[in-house]
This record gives structure tokens, sequence and C-alpha cells, in this order.
């Protein structure tokens, strides 16, 4: 059994995590996820002031009591911080190596950085290909002691360390496929373990105050059991583990660089307290294309909150937007958006409880049109717009906005290479697709309907949990019964023409369902509504992370036997 703990899920995640995870219980790999889209735009943002930077610096204050810690235990570090330069974490990682006196053998990979390849248009940022695992099993198959990467898939943390210490080959489809299941749900730390967990008020909350970080138990095989270390907050349940399954995820295939992972063939079941069981996961050969990030600046954008509070609030929000118009004419920025937040209760008992919120958000190539132009017209309105005029905060001079797009390339035009400890350079060969292999069959059923009875509007979420997220400008929202009965209900209520009509502002785009029976799930796949992507900010909720709440806050007429 190899035991395989995670102790960051984004850049910025909790600092002592390294610490806890490597005292509070036996590892034999600590694996950290740094990078988002989102991510490799503030580190190309960082390497732009100094070319020596585009790594997460964060990681290297985490080692300097970790790096010590870890070779006491033998537990090997495998991490996605290198970001962007991860030949300089690695040689920064030797560096602190010497001056904290731990001997360590540090290797790296790279390949993953496609921007000097030239092609991808003159305001592109950052252009990387996401690379599988099998780099990093050639660095520690070399004795690696510590692992920094580039961009690979959040899997990849898991599957390389597994094919190193496991053998397996790249057509061992199966295998990988259990590990990528298993490093999916590691990848974003303690929303496996009760974080962001939709049926959170079930529990003893206090137990949620700090949740462990997960770790899994993969076996030769590539099943894998998903637990945390003993004494640790949170829980560890198939409730949690489904959401994390379902979160940033399309259809049943998911594909990757090492092997297309079968979500429809996913079995959990509980395995003990804080322990579930993942098995029977089936795999594919692996596309023959990589997915690469590219993160352009897309322009310049401001924003400002004015508060509306008492009577009259719609009237007060058309006259402070007339205002605007009128007072930005020939200077109007290219895009100009509003957004009223009525948040505002009758006979409201304190002052913010009697607020609504207008929401301004503009968007220009020109920084001066979305700069004092719009601050400047904001503020001069001061003593002569609506009754309690004020805002949320003094209008700022506006800031660059960053814009994600995804592209494929040919996987063996992409040179994945692993820099072993003793700076031998070897290229890992691009997996060759196995002509023939037992196909899944895709599911194309649904259960039987739950039978007819006496229904009241109830909210979703009472029966439903969800988890939803980014991918780009595209948002997924999973959705899961927690009952065989439950299930047969989601199935045929919860359609797409019904996806739409509760949540609106999903209407008019186009929203994919798709349905994973053993996990009793459906996954919605809505495209567009996250415009240009995080970095974008062109709605409310950028990365989607509460569409799922949303949903589930809706009233729909539940069967009472479920209730």
């Amino acid at each position: 059994m190899l035991r395989i703990g995670n102790a960051s899920g984004f850049y910025g995640d909790r600092f002592d995590a390294v610490r806890d995870m490597l005292t509070g219980g036996p590892l034999d790999v600590l694996t950290g996820d740094y990078l988002a889209e989102l991510t490799m735009l503030i580190l190309g943002r960082d390497r732009l002031k100094d070319p020596r930077l585009g790594y997460a610096k964060t990681f290297l204050k985490q080692l300097e009591e970790g790096l010590g810690l870890a070779r006491e235990r033998g537990v090997k570090i495998v991490a996605n911080a290198g970001g962007l330069n991860p030949a300089g974490l690695a040689d920064a990682v030797r560096e602190l190596a010497d001056r904290v006196g731990v001997p360590v053998n540090v290797a790296h990979v790279e390949g993953d950085d496609l921007l000097p390849r030239g092609g991808w248009g003159e305001d592109v940022l950052t252009a990387n290909a996401y690379l599988g695992g099998a780099g990093i099993a050639a660095c520690l198959r070399a004795g690696a002691d510590v692992v920094v990467t580039g961009r690979v898939t959040d899997a990849a943390l898991v599957t390389g360390p597994a094919a190193a210490h496991f053998g397996w080959g790249p057509e061992d489809y199966d295998a990988l496929a259990g590990a990528v299941v298993a490093g999916h749900v590691l990848e974003c730390g303690t929303q496996a373990t009760g974080g962001n967990y939709a049926f959170f008020a079930g529990h003893d909350v206090r137990t949620l105050r700090r949740p462990g970080f997960p770790v899994a138990e993969i076996h030769a095989d590539g099943t894998s059991v998903i637990t945390k270390h003993d004494g640790t907050g949170g829980l560890v349940d198939v409730g949690t583990v489904t959401a994390q399954l379902l979160y940033e995820t399309g259809g049943a295939r998911y594909a990757g660089p090492d092997v297309t992972a079968r979500l429809d063939t996913v079995r959990l079941a509980q395995d003990g307290a804080d322990r579930v069981r993942i098995s029977g996961v089936r795999g594919e050969a692996p596309p023959p294309t990589l997915k690469v990030g590219l993160n352009r600046l897309g322009g310049w954008r401001n924003e400002v909150v004015f508060v509306l509070t008492g009577l009259d609030i719609e009237a007060k929000a058309q006259l402070v937007q007339d205002q605007l118009d009128d007072a930005l004419g020939k200077h109007r920025p290219a895009e100009v958006r509003w957004e009223l937040a009525r948040t505002e209760r009758p006979d409201g008992d304190t002052e913010e409880r009697a607020s609504a919120y207008l929401r301004l958000v503009v968007r220009d190539s020109d920084p001066e049109r979305v700069g004092r132009a719009v601050s400047g017209a904001a503020v001069e309105l001061a003593l002569g717009s609506y009754p309690g005029f004020h805002v949320t905060a003094p209008p700022g001079r506006g800031a660059p906005y960053g814009v994600f797009e995804a592209e494929y390339t040919d996987a063996a035009e992409v040179t994945h290479t692993a820099v072993l400890p003793d700076g031998q350079r070897v290229v890992v060969p691009t997996p060759v697709r196995k002509k023939e292999i037992e196909p899944v069959v895709d599911f194309d059923g649904l259960p039987v309907p739950l039978a007819a009875g006496p229904r009241r509007a109830a909210p979703l979420g009472l029966i439903a949990g969800a988890r939803s997220g980014d991918k780009g400008g595209d948002a997924n929202v999973g959705v899961w019964a927690r009952s065989d009965d439950a299930w047969r209900w989601l199935a045929h209520e919860l359609t797409v023409d019904r996806f739409r009509a509760l949540l609106p502002e999903t209407a008019g785009l186009s929203v994919v369902r798709h349905v994973l029976p053993n996990l009793r799930a459906l996954n919605f796949v809505v495209e567009g509504i996250l415009g240009e992507g995080v970095a974008a900010q062109a709605r409310f909720d950028p990365q989607a992370k509460a569409l799922g709440e949303w949903l589930r806050s809706r009233y729909v007429d539940i069967p009472e036997v479920l209730l």
C-alpha cells in the first residue's frame, strides 16, 4: 500500500498543513497542488516583473520546516509549485536544503511551457500544456526526495508516485484510472474531508472548524481508500467523496494525459469511520492531444458598488444609472454592466438590512476609460443623486484583468522532460495508444421512476447535495442523491429544462446533462456562464463556487415520502 497525502489545494491554502500532515500520521508521499487557471496568470505577472520568479513562493517557506520533517520520516514531497519556473524552484529548494542542513535529492519536471513556441498571439502571457505523471515517476525512480513540476494535471501528483511505486506501465489503464480518481479526490485538499460540503449542517459543526487534509491509501490494482489522519477535524464519508468527484468534471469520460478514467464505473463504499473505499474504476487510452491553458491580458476593469437604503430602491437605481450614462458620454467604456442585488428587508431593523446594492462593472482596452473617467463621474454624484447616496468603497483607478482559453496540441509535439537529481535530462515518451481494449458500455438508461404520491414544495437541497466549479468560461454543477429512492426521483425530475427553469441565468446557454448512476449523480455543464473565465470576473460568483448551492435553495415539488 502507498499512502499519499495532500497539503495544499490552491496557492494560499492553509500554511501549516505541510507540518500537520508530516507529523499527524504515517505517509509515504506528500503532495501539494498550487496551480489553478487564475494562479498561472498571477505567476505570469510575477515573471514579467522578475524572470527568476514564476513559482509559488509559499512552498519554499513551508519547506523551511517541512524538509527536515519529511527527511526524518522518509516522506517524498511532490508538488506542482514550480508553476512557470520549475527549474528555478528546484534550485531554490537545493539552496534551502543547504541552508537548513538537510541533504535531499531534488528533481523537477519541465516541458509544459509552450510560450516560446510562439503562435499564440501577442497578448498571451502564459501557454502551458497539462502533462501527466510519467515525468514525476521517472524522477522518483531515480531517487528524488523532492519533485517539483510546472503545469501537470492535478491528478498527476498521485498517478506519478503510484506508477513509480507499483511499477505500472503506460498501458495499465485500470490501475492508472483508479489513481486518477484518487488524485481527483485529493487535489482540492479539505474539500474531500468536509470542507464546502453541502450537508455540513447535519454534522457536529465543531469538527468542521478545522478539517484535516485527505490521505489516499492506494493499492497495486489501483483501488484506494480515502481517509485522513486520526484525530484531525472534518469527516470522510461517501457524501464528501462524491461531492469532490463531481467537482469540475464533465461527462463519464475524464480524459487526461495518463489515461481516460471512466467516472461511470466508480464505486464508493464506507469502509469504517472516516474511510471510503474506491473500486471498480475502468480506464481507457488517453487522448492523442494535450490541453493547453492560455492566459492573456484582456484589458482593464473597474467597479463601483452603490448602497441604496430604504424606500424606492428601483427608482434610486435608475436615477444613478441615468446620471452615470450622461456623465460618461463619449468616454463610455466598451462594456458597462449594472446588477441590482435586492438584499434589503421591509422595515429592516438595522441600516444594512434595509439596504440593497447596485454594482457597476466596466471594462475597456483603454485604462483611462475605466479609471478616472468612471471613478470621477461616480464621486461627483455624491451630493446630487439619490437620497442616502454612498458607496461601499472609494472608486479606484481600475486594474488589468485576464482571460483564460483552452487549446489542444498533439501530445507527441510536447517534450515532457524529467530532470533527475544528478542533472540528467530524460525525455518521457508519449504513451502509445493500445490498439485493442475491452470496451466499457456507455450507460444509456435511467432508474425506474419513483411511484407517484403526494408532493409538497420544498428546497431541492433537503434531499440532494451539489458541488459546482469552473473550467474556463464554463461551469459544472454536480448533483447527487443520498438514497436509491431519492435517485429514482432526481434522475427523472432534474432534466435540462428543469435545471434551466430553476437557474434562470442559464436559460439562454448550452447546458449538457451527464448521468453517473453508480454515484447516484447528475452532472450539468453550463457553457459560457463565466464569460472569459475567473480572471475576467464577468459574474457575481466568478468561479461558480456557489452555483450548486443556489440550485439547492430552489423550491421544487418533492415526494413527501422522501421528506
